[in-house]
């Protein structure tokens, strides 16, 4: 039976909207708590970690805690980074960096990416606390990169900020770009995607587009597809044969995201101990966290909200070009500009109003 008192929910202290266990309305993210550093595995599929804390579930997932305080990583991302300014009910913004270095299964081995941040998202969470945003930064954006390690500074490939100056660097490179403050941040590696859809016994993922492996004969036709493990991590790094390339790969991964949370809901995930303890555990290993992010206090914010209320979007872009970098993407960086004042102001549904995401990615 699980010990209440274990809980420390303080259910004597309310925020303002009335929910117990919060110190004025918000996360306290100064203080880190390794006591609750396994909460944000469950981003490992970063849509995961909405899915996860909502449906009552949170007691029994506290329950769980000890198992998991010694498999996370601690890192200080967001050194340097500008905080977020003011108290009481806002919005806030989460870095979410992906990578595939040091899988090593049989996909990487074909496409080694080394140390570089293949999937940059940000993940927006609206001050009702009701919904959330995640937006999708094309890796091979030419932008501005900061003097970081060997790298004097200058126009470069947003994921090379990785390569040359960890998560640190891209960090900055990205709130230089999009001047959105972050309230925390998480390096995740997508080789844990077939533990996690391992632990929810597959998943079904729905294509507007074909996708054709670039690793093997296999074809995902137009429509939904039941994905064992090793074909959810296959179709989600597939961009060579996909309509946009890497901007087909976002829509993969987005997709592969939308599947997970279903299934997890659907399939009794969160109400099972031994489920959800399978869940988490395999989520387990795969992610870093910055070392000021309250865990616990996040998972008290984000419990409420539902998976259905989660929305894509993909920065925009004008075209391809070749650079000293190689192949690289220009953004329209006034189109670039109104999204992330949208989010910095909160009103991303109505960006996502005026500007719907195309089904298909081309480029």
């Amino acid at each position: 039976m699980l010990d209440v008192a274990r809980l420390d929910l303080a259910p004597d202290r309310t925020d303002r909207w009335g929910r117990a266990g919060y110190r004025d309305g918000l996360p306290n993210l100064d203080e880190p708590k390794t006591k609750s550093a396994w909460w944000l595995k469950a981003a490992v599929i970063v849509g995961a970690i909405l899915m996860v804390i909502s449906g009552g579930t949170l007691a029994l997932l506290y329950g769980l805690s000890a198992r998991y305080d010694g498999k996370v990583d601690r890192e200080d991302i967001l050194a340097g980074v500008p905080q977020p300014k003011g108290d009481g009910k806002r919005a806030m913004n989460f870095l979410v960096l992906g990578s595939d270095s040091g899988a090593g299964n049989s996909v990487e081995s074909f496409e080694a990416n080394g140390s570089r941040s293949d999937t940059i998202m940000i993940v927006h969470i609206n001050k009702d606390v009701t919904g959330a945003f995640i937006v999708s930064i094309p890796r091979d954006s030419y932008v501005d990169v900061p003097a970081g390690g060997n790298w004097p500074g200058g126009k470069n490939k947003i994921n090379s900020a990785y390569a040359f100056g960890g998560a640190n660097l891209a960090a900055k490179t990205i709130y230089n770009l999009t001047h959105v403050p972050f309230d925390g941040a998480m390096i995740i590696n997508f080789s844990g995607i077939q533990n996690m859809v391992r632990a929810v016994g597959g998943v079904r993922v729905c294509t507007p587009f074909e996708v054709r492996s670039y690793f093997s004969n296999k074809v995902w036709r137009v429509g939904c597809h039941d994905m064992s493990p090793a074909d959810a991590e296959e179709f989600a790094r597939q961009r060579y044969y996909v309509p946009g390339g890497d901007f087909g790969r976002i829509k993969n991964q987005q997709n592969v995201i939308k599947g997970l949370m279903a299934k997890a809901k659907s399939s009794g995930v969160l109400t099972s101990p031994s489920k959800l303890d399978a869940l988490l555990g395999a989520a387990a290993e795969s992610l870093t966290v910055d070392k000021n992010l309250n865990l616990r206090d996040l998972a008290f914010l984000l419990k409420g909200i539902d998976p259905k209320n989660v929305t894509f979007a993909t920065a925009p872009t004008l075209r391809t070009m070749t650079t000293d970098a190689g192949s690289s993407v220009e953004l329209d960086m006034p189109g670039v500009e109104e999204l992330f004042q949208a989010v910095i102001d909160d009103k991303t549904a109505e960006w996502l109003a005026s500007h719907p995401q195309a089904e298909v990615a081309h480029f």
